[in-house]
């Protein structure tokens, strides 16, 4: 079992733009296989890589279906925040 860290950053490009990013960010809570942990700028996922994958881009899709999207993703499976969040 692989276990990864993933920082996200979503920026809808609506004149609304909170909205899409709250929505987005509470779909990715609500998910008990991944750790979440937000931040200002980014937010940091966390747990076993095909879930991690799974739920991000399931999650991606529905969100770029609806509004103009850009996402910025960084992936790793040697940083130490794989082994210090702790998975729900």
């Amino acid at each position: 079992m692989i276990q990864i860290s993933l920082e996200i950053s979503y920026y809808s490009l609506t004149d609304d733009y909170k909205t899409p990013v709250k929505e987005f960010l509470d779909v990715l809570g609500k998910n008990p296989k991944i750790s979440l942990e937000t931040g200002t700028m980014s937010t940091l996922l966390a747990g076993e890589y095909d879930e991690v994958m799974e739920i991000l881009t399931g999650s991606m899709r529905e969100f770029m279906e609806k509004y103009p999207s850009v996402f910025c993703i960084k992936i790793s499976n040697a940083c130490n925040s794989c082994k210090k969040i702790r998975i729900k």
